[in-house]
C-alpha cells in the first residue's frame, strides 16, 4: 500500500501534462493527479500535447497510446528528439498490442493499464516521482561537480602551501575535513591505513611503499566531499542509484589527488582500491594483476575495516569471522597472496567495542532523524524499529516490547476525516514521549505504536492516560507486551505474526 501522503510530499512540486481523448477518462484523472502534482495540463490528442511540451517544462507526461490525429507513441517519437530523458508513462487498454510494444521499445518510464486501477496507479506514479527525484539530485551534483573539484583542489592546495613543512598534520587535516561530514564512519581512513601498512610489511613491501600505501590509506576516501549528503550520510542500505552515486568518489579522488604534485604518486593506489581480483570491481573493472599491489592490499583492508565495524543495519563480525569470509573470497574477490599476507598479520588485531554507527551528539541525532523519523509525530519510523531489533537480538538492550494498538482508526478516519485522525496520533505520540523517557518509540503500522524499554515504562497508567484521551470517540486502545528474552522478535513482520 502506497502512502499517500508521502507521495503528495515528494510530487508537490512537479508538474504533468496528461494526454487522454476521452474527455470522461481525462477530467477523472486530472482531478484525481491534482490532488498530488503542483500542476496538471491536459490535452485531448498528440498534435495538442506536442504543443503543450514546446510551451512549457513538465516533470512527467503520463498519455494514452491511442488517440486521433496524432497517437501517443508518434508523439513521444517528437517528445523524445527534443529532450531524450523526458519521464514519460502510458495508459492502455491492452497491454500486449503492437502500440504498447512499440512505445517500451522507445523506452517509456512505465505504463498503467485501462480501466485504471488506482492502486496500481499510485504505485506507478510512486515509482515515477522517486525516480524524478534522484535524478534531480543526480544532476545538480553532476552540474556543480567541477566547480566543487576545482574549488576543493584549490583549497588543498592553498593547505599544502602552508602546511608542507609537516607532511603528517597535512594528511590528517584533510581525512579530518571528510569525517567532519561523514561522522558515522570516523576513524575508518586511519584504520585502513594501519591495516594496510602491516599488510605491506607482511608480504615483503620496501619502506618506502609502505609509507606510500600508509598515506593512500589516509586520502583513500577524499572523493567523498563530492558525494551528496542524501547519500553519504544515510545510514542504510544504498539503493542501485545511490550506490552508484557513492561510487563516483573513486574516480573524485583521483582527479583531486593526481592534479597535486604532493599526492601524486598516491592517486593510482586510490584509483584502484574498488578493483576486484575477478573483474568485477570499479571503475574500470581491473582483472586481478592488472590492478596495482598496493590497491589489491587496499582492497582487503577497506573491507576488513567494513566487516568488524558496527553498522546500523548489522552487527560488527569477529576478527576470525571476517577473516574467514576473506578467505572465502580469495581468488575471487582479492589476490590470493594478499589474503594470506592480512591472514598472518591482521589475526592480532584488537578491535574498538565502541565503534559504530549509532548517533551519539545532537547534530549526529538530527542528521539520523532525516531517515528514520517519523514525519507525522517526530517518533522514530518502522525502519529504525527494525534496524533496532536486529541489534537488540545481539547487545540485549531492551527486554520487554509493547505495542499500542488503536481499534477503529480507520473508521474514525472515514467519518472524521485524515486531519483529524492525525491530531488525535499526535496526541498519543507526545503524550508516550512524556511517559517513556528511557525507551524507544515508534510509529508502525500506520496508526500503532511501539514501546521498547527494560519495564522502566509504567504500562498500565500509561494506557490508562490514553483511554482518556480516546474517552469521546470511537477509538479504543489495546496493549500487548512481548518479553524479547523469550520471543525472538527481529522485524516488524514478526510482531506481525504475534498478533
Amino acid at each position: 500500500m502506497i502512502d499517500l501522503k508521502l507521495l503528495k510530499i515528494l510530487s508537490n512540486t512537479l508538474n504533468i501534462l496528461y494526454i487522454e481523448d476521452d474527455l470522461e477518462i481525462q477530467y477523472e484523472m486530472s482531478q484525481y493527479m491534482s490532488k498530488f502534482f503542483h500542476k496538471v495540463v491536459t490535452a485531448n490528442d498528440g498534435i495538442e500535447g506536442v504543443s503543450a511540451f514546446k510551451k512549457e517544462h513538465f516533470d512527467l507526461i503520463i498519455t494514452d497510446l491511442s488517440m486521433p490525429n496524432m497517437s501517443g507513441l508518434e508523439m513521444i517519437e517528437k517528445i523524445r528528439a527534443q529532450k531524450a530523458q523526458q519521464p514519460i508513462l502510458i495508459t492502455s487498454a491492452h497491454s500486449e498490442s503492437e502500440y504498447m510494444i512499440n512505445a517500451i521499445k522507445l523506452g517509456i518510464d512505465g505504463y498503467i493499464i485501462k480501466p485504471f486501477d488506482y492502486e496500481q496507479l499510485n504505485y506507478e506514479l510512486f515509482k515515477i516521482v522517486e525516480k524524478i527525484r534522484k535524478y534531480a539530485q543526480n544532476e545538480e551534483y553532476k552540474r556543480h561537480l567541477k566547480h566543487m573539484i576545482t574549488q576543493k583542489t584549490s583549497e588543498l592546495n592553498s593547505m599544502i602551501s602552508f602546511q608542507k613543512y609537516n607532511y603528517d598534520k597535512t594528511l590528517f587535516s584533510m581525512v579530518q575535513m571528510i569525517e567532519d561530514r561523514d561522522t558515522y564512519t570516523a576513524g575508518h581512513s586511519e584504520r585502513v591505513a594501519h591495516y594496510s601498512k602491516i599488510i605491506a610489511e607482511e608480504m615483503g613491501c620496501s619502506k618506502e611503499e609502505c609509507k606510500r600505501i600508509y598515506q593512500a590509506g589516509i586520502l583513500h576516501d577524499i572523493g567523498k566531499i563530492a558525494t551528496p549528503d542524501v547519500v553519504l550520510l544515510n545510514p542504510k542500505k544504498l539503493n542501485e542509484l545511490e550506490y552508484k552515486l557513492i561510487q563516483e568518489h573513486v574516480e573524485v579522488g583521483y582527479k583531486l589527488l593526481v592534479n597535486i604534485p604532493m599526492f601524486e604518486d598516491l592517486a593510482d593506489i586510490v584509483h584502484a582500491h574498488h578493483e576486484r581480483y575477478d573483474g568485477t570491481g570499479y571503475p574500470r573493472g581491473l582483472l586481478n594483476k592488472e590492478t596495482p599491489l598496493l590497491s589489491r592490499i587496499m582492497a582487503v583492508a577497506d573491507t576488513f575495516d567494513a566487516m568488524t565495524t558496527n553498522r546500523v543495519y548489522k552487527g560488527r563480525k569477529s576478527v576470525n569471522q571476517a577473516i574467514d569470509e576473506l578467505l572465502s573470497l580469495k581468488n575471487i574477490q582479492y589476490d590470493p597472496e594478499v589474503i594470506e599476507a592480512a591472514q598472518v598479520v591482521l589475526k592480532n588485531i584488537v578491535l574498538d567495542e565502541d565503534i559504530n554507527q549509532l548517533p551519539h551528539t545532537d547534530v549526529e541525532k538530527e542528521r539520523f532523524s532525516y531517515f528514520y523519523n517519523d514525519i507525522l509525530t517526530n517518533l522514530y519510523n518502522q525502519s529504525y524499529l527494525d534496524v533496532l531489533l536486529v541489534r537488540n537480538s545481539f547487545d540485549k538492550k531492551y527486554t520487554t516490547l509493547n505495542i499500542f494498538l488503536l481499534k477503529q482508526f480507520s473508521q474514525y478516519n472515514k467519518t472524521m476525516g485524515w486531519h483529524s485522525g492525525d491530531k488525535v496520533l499526535k496526541k498519543i505520540a507526545a503524550l508516550l514521549s512524556s511517559c517513556a523517557d528511557e525507551s524507544e518509540l515508534f510509529r508502525v503500522f500506520g496508526d500503532d505504536f511501539i514501546l521498547l524499554d527494560n519495564n522502566n515504562c509504567n504500562i498500565s497508567d500509561t494506557k490508562q492516560s490514553i483511554d482518556s484521551l480516546l474517552e469521546n470517540i470511537i477509538i479504543s486502545c489495546e496493549v500487548k507486551s512481548f518479553d524479547l528474552q523469550k520471543n525472538t522478535i527481529n522485524s516488524a513482520s514478526d510482531i506481525e505474526k504475534l498478533l
